[in-house]
């Protein structure tokens, strides 16, 4: 990632995204692509592409895990992203008013959100909310970067959190990943 990378957002500003996705017209539609973001790493274009078949199960229930695929994701890099509980619920929510079948993020005319259209979304949000330099890759930044601090409490590896992420490399994986000086300082105590 060459350039300024997206900022990471705290649990506040999160929550205060969530908060602003009440207040809005389409506050289901609106809370399901924040927590896309934040609680599943997507970016932009593969909230655009998401469809209700990659996250249901043959009953047309929501499952357990996004099976985002290659045409959906970038580069062609599909992936399998377990549902946090929060997402899942919302998709609940928003599938009990949405069409059956197609994109589950949809605009106020019916058709699929582009992926430009979910970009100028977040920096609406993010305008309306006081988050400044935050973009639409900020709540997948958040996300890789939470995953890499708490993969070890999980028992998994860096190479999980590059998984989840749909990296290729691992050392792109290490771009994403925001320092924590506190955590420098503990670590360094323990040696």
């Amino acid at each position: 990632m060459a350039g300024k990378q997206a900022k990471i957002l705290s649990t506040q500003a999160a929550r205060d995204m969530l908060l602003f996705a009440e207040t809005t017209r389409h506050p289901d539609r609106n809370r399901v692509i924040v927590l896309l973001s934040l609680k599943a790493g997507l970016r932009a274009a593969e909230i655009a592409k998401l469809t209700w078949d990659m996250v249901e199960t043959v009953d047309g229930d929501i499952g357990a895990t996004i099976e985002l695929r290659d045409a959906a994701a970038k580069k062609r890099h599909g992936r399998r992203i377990p549902i946090q509980s929060d997402l899942r619920r919302a998709l609940i929510v928003l599938r009990r008013q949405a069409r059956c079948e197609g994109p589950i993020i949809r605009s106020e005319r019916g058709g699929p959100m582009t992926p430009l259209s979910i970009v100028v979304w977040f920096n609406r949000i993010f305008r309306a909310t006081g988050l400044d330099g935050c973009s639409s890759h900020s709540g997948r930044r958040t996300f890789i970067t939470r995953a890499a601090r708490l993969v070890h409490e999980a028992g998994g590896s860096l190479r999980d959190v590059q998984l989840l992420a749909g990296h290729s490399s691992i050392q792109t994986t290490q771009r994403y990943i925001d320092g924590d000086s506190d955590a420098q300082r503990r670590l360094v105590s323990l040696i």
